[in-house]
């Protein structure tokens, strides 16, 4: 199985070609695509031309694809928005940029340059003899298929090829049908060229083309959507050479569209500006589950490890260059196996040891700090949605201002009106989180639980550190970031606007400081601003402090919680799609709908808008099957179904990474259901037969397998064997660091004398060298044994993945 995922970080923009009118100033955004289709886009920053967006996106590339590009658009509200111009990175480039920032030229877009797509393409050379009895030589040319044409304004094209042989002397152009609404049209047509003139042959008493000629001529397909009324549209070309049939009289391959040649234009474009990119790309053969064990099973030892800095968990955090890296794959495979609350009380003990002052508790950066971070994020979306999306909406929603900054404030505002505002969402917003102790996951309460134990222990004589210790966690790293930016969280569905985003930001300040200064019983906030300690006296009551103190206790304790598994359903996903009609309209014909779709543990629904109540609801133990649906059922991209009880409902996603998402998603949570069919229909029933094997019984059996075979104890969106991967990966381009830190433990073991001068080594928590020693060792031997297969596959796939190959 491959796998191919890819984090960005848009950071900013600078120097963008201003308006040529008075007004120079942009309104901006920058959108993520997979060569044509976009699969995100950034907040729009107003009144700009060297934009800040800042803004990171993780994703699973769900299929095959030859540039990663980013757009930069102008704001448009009464016209379509202006594309400025883009960076697109050829996918085999990815990793000589993967890890680093850099400033790319944006580049002007143009339609000749915006292709994607390939074409299924086979040659051959026939001799024929003409009616006086000379040879002569024909080329055949078979134009198959396409697949992966973009879309255009959102609809499959309809699109043709014109095949052409072109030579110093000759251009014979032939044309394809048109076919209708489709992104992989199957063409199927063959044309005859005669390649050389009988005529010069005729002195030769056996054929033979001569290589000038070969050498010269070459087959070009063009593809076009056509325009009907409008001009045709260019799609992508390619270029074959006559002489790959040199050595073979038939010759059969995929080509992969490329733009079309516009002779090298030397013509200076306008500087349009540059962006700044962080982009880690990174492509994982994951193998068979077996290979994985040994490496599980040292990884899954980790807590029990003593001391925890010898565990291999922890030496893949401190040999990776960016921890981050390591920590999503090892928190995701430690919670999945229950092992990630004793792992991170261990090396949140470690971080302890360090701190000095009770005040700086758990503020860093560390290994410790991230697994929190990162476990709050997975466990903890369902809490956030129930604590904080009905009041965010209604922030969001509003157009209330809440700007108390003097010299922030836009004309004819009445400073004292937005002081109420804001004090009206902090009091409405934390009273809903202290009351919410018994939505908090049990998993994030044992954790708390763990760190106000180790507390108390570190600093017995402060009596507020058994507080601060949650609260550096809750409030500060989980519902103030969530609360300042609520559509990372999928708490709201797009980016809120200039005014929303300021007003989020103040609430969530204040919130922080709530929580903080609740847990640390101070009589002064840590505000930098004068407006903000003026508007925080508001809050400088013992209620408050009485309030945080009560919900850190309940969250923090063993006692009361009740399990978060069977009480309430789990908030999985939800995103806007369109689906298909279920039921026949009045004129018989079923059409496609925008909806709101909304999955949780128990049940998918989909609405009118987010928050109305739900036009349908299918259980989750009633889902059979979830699968992709072919493009040819409706002529849509990006559709799968959801196969239940009654009739399968059909969806289309936005885009290939959300359809992916969905899927995945839903296989997992109905993967234990009973009921599970093995054979599905890759079509739709349609016109009283099903389009894939013409059964014209509705309930007649599938006619393909099911693509969902895991076993049914996996948990929900964690593949176990993935996240083993990667964690080879990481140890894989970390192993000179390895390597140091075993040298270092062999240094330690010999010379126990104080170190005179620092060592490679320094940078390394090693607490006991002989049995971090060990760890090294076993780490080394399961890498070496996991590199073998690894090598097989890279071998197998450079023998293949060439140029008009299949």
């Amino acid at each position: 199985m491959n796998g191919k995922r890819v984090t960005t970080e848009t950071s900013e923009a600078k120097n963008l070609l201003p308006y040529l009118g008075p007004n120079k100033m942009r309104d901006c955004f920058c959108t993520i695509n997979l060569d044509q289709e976009e699969v995100y886009r950034t907040q729009v920053v107003e009144k700009s031309l060297s934009p800040f967006f800042s803004e990171e996106f993780y994703f699973e590339i769900p299929r095959t694809f030859q540039y990663l590009s980013f757009y930069v658009y102008d704001k448009n509200v009464l016209q379509r928005d202006l594309r400025i111009g883009k960076v697109a990175i050829k996918k085999e480039d990815l990793c000589n940029h993967s890890g680093k920032e850099t400033w790319f030229s944006l580049q002007p877009v143009d339609s000749n340059s915006e292709v994607q797509g390939k074409v299924h393409l086979e040659l051959k050379l026939n001799e024929l003899i003409t009616e006086n009895g000379t040879v002569c030589q024909q080329l055949v040319v078979h134009i198959i298929a396409c697949h992966g044409l973009p879309l255009i304004n959102g609809q499959s094209c309809d699109p043709y090829a014109t095949v052409s042989v072109v030579g110093p002397s000759r251009n014979d152009q032939k044309k394809t049908k048109v076919k209708k609404k489709t992104s992989n049209p199957q063409f199927n047509e063959i044309f005859y060229f005669e390649v050389t003139r009988s005529s010069s042959y005729t002195r030769k008493s056996q054929f033979q083309v001569e290589e000038e000629d070969i050498e010269k001529l070459e087959i070009r397909i063009d593809l076009w959507n056509n325009g009907n009324l409008v001009q045709d549209i260019f799609l992508g070309e390619i270029k074959v050479p006559v002489n790959v049939l040199r050595n073979d009289s038939s010759h059969q391959a995929w080509y992969l569209l490329q733009p079309r040649d516009n002779g090298n234009k030397s013509s200076k474009t306008d500087d349009l500006g540059s962006l700044r990119l962080n982009i880690c790309y990174t492509e994982d053969y994951v193998l068979p589950s077996e290979y994985y064990g040994p490496l599980k099973t040292l990884l899954l030892k980790s807590p029990d490890v003593q001391p925890i800095s010898a565990s291999a968990a922890y030496i893949l955090g401190e040999i990776c260059r960016d921890k981050n890296d390591a920590v999503l794959p090892l928190v995701r495979l430690l919670l999945h196996h229950d092992k990630l609350v004793p792992f991170a009380t261990a090396v949140a003990e470690l971080d302890l040891k360090d701190t000095q002052d009770a005040n700086t508790i758990f503020r860093g950066n560390s290994l410790a700090t991230r697994c929190l971070d990162e476990m709050m994020k997975i466990v903890g979306g369902h809490y956030l949605k129930v604590t904080l999306k009905p009041i965010l909406d209604e922030i969001c929603e509003s157009s209330k201002s809440c700007e108390i900054d003097p010299i922030k404030l836009k004309e004819g505002d009445n400073v004292e009106n937005n002081k109420e505002n804001l004090r009206y969402y902090v009091d409405k917003l934390f009273s809903t989180i202290v009351k919410s102790s018994m939505s908090c996951p049990t998993v994030m309460c044992d954790t708390f639980y763990s760190l106000r134990q180790m507390a108390t222990q570190r600093f017995p004589n402060d009596p507020h550190v058994q507080y601060s210790a949650v609260s550096s966690f809750v409030f500060l790293r989980f519902f103030a970031v969530a609360v300042v930016s609520p559509h990372t969280f999928h708490l709201r569905p797009h980016h809120p606007d200039a005014q929303t985003i300021r007003t989020l930001t103040l609430i969530s300040k204040t919130i922080q400081t709530l929580g903080s200064w609740g847990s640390l019983s101070k009589s002064k906030s840590s505000f930098k601003e004068t407006f903000m300690c003026e508007f925080f006296k508001m809050f400088q009551e013992e209620g408050y402090i009485i309030a945080v103190k009560k919900f850190l206790d309940e969250i923090s304790s063993t006692e009361t919680k009740e399990s978060s598994g069977t009480s309430e359903p789990v908030h999985l996903k939800e995103g806007e799609m369109y689906k298909r009609a279920q039921g026949r309209t009045r004129i018989g014909k079923k059409n496609f709908k925008k909806r709101w779709f909304c999955l949780t543990s128990r049940e998918l629904t989909y609405h009118k808008q987010p928050g109305k109540d739900a036009i349908y609801t299918i259980p989750v133990k009633n889902i059979l099957a979830v699968e992709k649906l072919e493009e040819s059922s409706f002529n849509k991209k990006n559709m799968f179904q959801v196969i239940h009880m009654e009739k399968p409902l059909y969806v289309q996603a936005n885009n290939c990474v959300e359809a992916n998402e969905w899927i995945d998603v839903l296989c997992r949570v109905s993967r234990c259901n009973q009921n599970r069919l093995s054979l599905y229909h890759p079509s739709a029933y349609l016109n009283g037969n099903w389009l894939c094997c013409l059964e014209t019984s509705e309930s007649a059996l599938g006619c393909k397998p099911c693509t969902a075979g895991v076993p049914a104890d996996i948990q929900i969106d964690i593949d176990e064997d993935r996240e083993t991967e990667r964690i080879y990966s990481l140890f894989t381009l970390s192993l000179l660091k390895l390597q140091k830190m075993e040298e270092a433990c062999g240094t330690i073991a010999v010379y126990q004398g104080p170190q005179k001068e620092p060592d490679d080594y320094s940078n390394f928590v090693i607490e006991d060298s002989v049995t971090t020693f060990k760890t090294i060792q076993q780490i080394k031997s399961i890498i070496e044994k996991l590199d073998e297969p690894h090598e097989k596959y890279r071998k197998k796939r450079s023998s293949s993945a060439k140029y008009g190959s299949e």
